[in-house]
């Protein structure tokens, strides 16, 4: 029997790669905006994670005639008020390399001392239905932001999100160990859930 398939809606082939090993045990046929030919951007300009997401899976979902699944994920700093949060992705300017970020995050952290660079990652999933139909889905992950990167392989903010209890950074991780304790790791696990009623 064939399988339904399931749209995931992220240009970024790091991100496709960890939704893919995530979501590979399921019964459905997982297909990326590039198989799809949707060439259609969808500008994050949301206040919160929830409302970029939704935003995504609603317009691919709509485009592709299939069902979406897309997520927003942002990086919360104690320090900072919580800041980068929903502009993780454009905080070092729209464009900006990982790095840039890294060492823009890094500057505004400069003699904040250990105890006080608390931090979480937050993921929300949105999946979302040709019809209309919408669910939102939440992890989220605590760490503390180290003083320089370490690691290689991982995206955006992994090399400095060091998690106490494993010693290691995001980065250090196997990607089987980091989709056991992320955010994304998590919130994909509620998603399969919504998944299995879906739509």
């Amino acid at each position: 029997m064939e399988k339904p398939k399931l749209l995931l809606a992220t240009h970024n082939p790091a991100k496709v790669r960890e939704l893919s090993s995530l979501l590979s045990a399921e019964e459905w046929e997982l297909v990326t905006l590039e198989q799809q030919d949707l060439r259609l951007e969808v500008p994050e300009v949301g206040q919160t994670l929830e409302e970029n997401a939704a935003a995504k899976a609603r317009a691919y979902a709509q485009a592709s005639g299939l069902v979406a699944l897309a997520d927003d994920s942002g990086l919360e700093v104690e320090a900072l008020g919580g800041r980068p949060g929903p502009l993780s992705a454009r905080y070092a300017g729209e464009g900006a390399r990982d790095q840039e970020k890294i060492n823009l995050l890094l500057s505004q952290l400069s003699g904040v001392p250990w105890e006080r660079r608390r931090a979480r990652f937050r993921c929300v999933i949105a999946v979302a239905s040709p019809s209309g139909r919408l669910e939102l889905c939440h992890g989220e992950c605590q760490g503390v932001i180290s003083f320089e990167p370490r690691g290689e392989g991982g995206f955006g903010y992994d090399p400095v999100f060091f998690l106490p209890e494993l010693g290691r950074t995001m980065d250090e991780l196997s990607l089987e160990e980091k989709n056991q304790v992320s955010h994304r790791g998590k919130a994909v696990r509620r998603a399969l859930e919504v998944l299995r009623h879906f739509p």
